[in-house]
């Protein structure tokens, strides 16, 4: 179940983020309550996650895909751009939460 809430948690992030930059700096009303909904909901999930994965692959994990959804967000649906340094980055992040799921601590 842990894996099913870190996934929430994740999308709860990425959500959360977009609608904090639709919300103009909280000067819309809507994107502003739905940001803050969802980083609720993101936490939330996070703690339930926290009980059955150990922290450093909950955070790894959940830090490391929100980054990479968020800059895949903010390219398609925002139109910013990307480097190669970003990408680089990110495939960095990438292997580092591969390598510690598959060579960290468990239970």
């Amino acid at each position: 179940m842990g894996y099913i809430f870190l996934i929430f948690a994740i999308l709860g992030e990425v959500v959360g983020t977009n609608l904090l930059k639709a919300s103009n700096g909280f000067m819309s009303l809507w994107e502003t309550l739905g940001s803050l909904a969802s980083y609720c909901a993101c936490f939330y999930f996070l703690s339930l996650t926290m009980k059955s994965l150990d922290l450093n692959i909950t955070y790894a994990m959940w830090a490391g895909f929100g980054i990479i959804l968020t800059t895949l967000v903010s390219v398609v649906v925002w139109k910013e751009s990307i480097n190669l340094a970003s990408l680089l980055g990110i495939g960095m992040i990438l292997s580092g939460v591969v390598i510690l799921n598959l060579f960290g601590t468990h239970h």
